[in-house]
């Protein structure tokens, strides 16, 4: 029996071999492209539904008061850029969860906003909240009311460890 000489065979084995290379490269950009572009759609994914929350609350609020013309239909909070910026999704779910801490306001008459903003600032001003296991403390910057819409500018600042154990 006689056994064929294997360098006849040695440039298939090389060709094998780049191409099963080739492959896994391929999938491995392939797969970061994929990922990439997920994590953009999450992120819008994540802004439109907050949006829809945003008006539906909105919508509830028009149509219970919508012959008053004094009150709080709507509250827009918006953070100020800050250097370095947070990531957006970050921002987003903070501004969420401080909607849902100022929910109280609206319907409120806007001439007693005086009274509601001091209670607001109190209970809000270096608030801490815990977003993807990172706490981000909060700075009411300017609260302004202006044809029932409440405007609410805020600073978000990541909490350090150091910061934490102080308080």
């Amino acid at each position: 029996m006689r056994i064929p000489p294997f360098s006849r065979y040695r440039h298939f084995s090389q060709l094998t071999a780049v191409f099963v290379l080739g492959a896994i490269i391929g999938s491995v950009v392939y797969n970061s492209v994929f990922h990439s572009s997920f994590d953009m759609l999450w992120a819008s994914n994540q802004d439109l539904e907050l949006r829809i929350q945003q008006y539906e609350d909105d919508i509830k609020t028009l149509k219970k008061y919508n012959n008053q013309q004094t009150v709080i239909k709507e509250i827009k909070i918006r953070a100020e850029q800050q250097d370095p910026p947070l990531d957006p999704v970050i921002v987003k779910e903070v501004i969420r969860k401080l909607g849902e801490d100022l929910e109280v306001l609206r319907g409120r008459n806007i001439f007693d906003i005086d009274e509601d903003s001091k209670i607001a600032r109190n209970l809000l001003n270096r608030k801490i909240y815990r977003v993807r296991d990172k706490e981000y403390s909060i700075e009411i910057k300017t609260m302004l009311v202006a044809e029932g819409v409440l405007q609410i500018w805020i600073d978000i600042e990541p909490q350090s460890v150091a910061s934490v154990g102080k308080s």
